[in-house]
């Protein structure tokens, strides 16, 4: 941001409390996912459900719920990004053959795609 943006920033969250607690939460829940420290989660859940930010309680609830794997994920670096991509090539594969071919030209087609 640019320094006049951050002084308008400042100004906007001193006037609402709420705001400033929903951006604190916000930049502290997207440092996790970027440094990928999600051993302070825990913390960060119950900071997040003692605000009275409805939206973000939520959320954070939500995250308890299925603590182990959002852990997991925020710890590991590994994602499903090759899966995903191999199966959106497929699809983008089968939208092409629609009303083509049947099932053994669609199959030959993805495999030889590979």
């Amino acid at each position: 941001m640019t320094e006049e943006e951050d002084l308008h920033r400042t100004a906007v969250l001193d006037r609402c409390p709420e705001l400033a607690s929903a951006a604190e939460l916000t930049s502290s829940f997207a440092e996790m996912l970027t440094t990928l420290s999600g051993d302070c989660l825990p913390d960060w859940i119950t900071e997040a459900t003692g605000t009275n930010l409805a939206g973000i309680g939520n959320f954070a609830s939500g995250l308890n719920n299925e603590l182990d794997a959002v852990t997991a994920g925020l710890t590991t670096d590994w994602n499903s990004g090759p899966v995903e991509g191999a199966v959106n090539r497929i699809k983008m594969l089968k939208r092409q053959m629609f009303g083509r071919a049947g099932c053994n030209l669609l199959r030959k087609r993805v495999l030889l795609a590979t």
